[in-house]
């Protein structure tokens, strides 16, 4: 290999290194600051509320997902003093509970199964990190958008940092000979 070429694309490397890094650099601290509170969102209950446990795992013996519903929407109403639309239903069969998910400030709360009763009405801080972890906190756009470019950021910055390391060596051995 060519001396002078090599320590060309040395030089052009590191200027993109260095321009793609400083960037990314913010984005890459949110990202990584968001995924460890998300690695660890099972384990804190801050982060997400502990699944409680229901009185039966038996579906026949459980109430109907209307009453789950109506249960979920009237505890969390008590505690928020307005009516929150349901964003989505995570049944636990094993648990004996289902997870009524609401659509605004991230609320849930845990209906046993059979009785139909509330077992806890907790915040899932847990939803928020993750949409701010992805971008899809302002929109599906700037999630798309944020994801391709942290992706191919961090590509690049791999590639480069590797040739950033490498380069020098070969340069180290042409010099020798």
């Amino acid at each position: 290999m060519n001396y002078r070429k090599i320590t060309g694309s040395l030089r052009k490397f590191r200027t993109w290194h260095r321009f793609i890094g400083t960037g990314l650099g913010l984005f890459m601290l949110l990202t990584a600051s968001t995924g460890i509170l998300l690695g660890w969102k099972k384990n804190v209950d801050i982060l997400q509320p502990p699944a409680q446990k229901g009185t039966s795992t038996d579906l026949a013996q459980w109430v109907s997902i209307q009453t789950i519903v109506r249960t979920a929407v009237h505890a969390v109403d008590s505690v928020v003093g307005r009516t929150i639309e349901v964003d989505k239903l995570d049944v636990r069969p094993s648990k004996g509970i289902v997870k009524v998910i609401f659509k605004e400030r991230n609320w849930e709360v845990q209906v046993d199964g059979a009785t139909g009763k509330s077992l806890s009405v907790l915040r899932r801080h847990s939803d928020w990190i993750e949409h701010l972890h992805d971008g899809s906190i302002i929109s599906d756009f700037v999630k798309i958008t944020y994801t391709n470019l942290m992706g191919w950021g961090l590509l690049i910055l791999s590639l480069s940092g590797f040739w950033l390391w490498y380069g020098p060596k070969i340069v180290k051995k042409i010099k020798a000979n």
